[in-house]
């Protein structure tokens, strides 16, 4: 089970930290990756974490603005948001899977997801 929290109401430019808890058994070989859904919209990948190594992968929109972390002990994974802009709003999952895929199908694990809106 992978539960998040961390969401809110922001305001443009603020910053906000979600984090993602996993209950049950968790490898050195899965990948935790958030994703997010904008009203209307199809989910799309933010960024992962590989476990093993804590390398991080992010796409184009983020990148450099937000930022994945692990703690492997407490079973958890957090993602650092900085300079919001109000096209981050949207529902926010963590999930898992054995490789840092765009693609919402190569993960077999889910979280119920946490909204974040940011207004202008």
């Amino acid at each position: 089970q992978l539960v998040e929290s961390g969401g809110g109401l922001v305001q443009a430019g603020d910053s906000l930290r979600l984090s993602c808890a996993a209950s049950g058994r968790m490898f050195s070989s899965h990948v935790v990756a958030w994703f997010r859904r904008a009203p209307g919209k199809e989910r799309e990948f933010v960024g992962a974490i590989r476990r093993s190594n804590g390398r991080t992968y992010y796409s184009d929109s983020v990148k450099d603005r937000f930022h994945i972390s692990k703690n492997n002990a407490e079973n958890t994974v957090s993602l650092q948001m900085n300079s919001l802009k109000p096209e981050d709003t949207g529902d926010y999952y963590c999930a898992v899977g054995t490789s840092p895929s765009y693609s919402t199908t190569d993960y077999f694990r889910w979280g119920q997801g946490t909204l974040v809106t940011v207004s202008s």
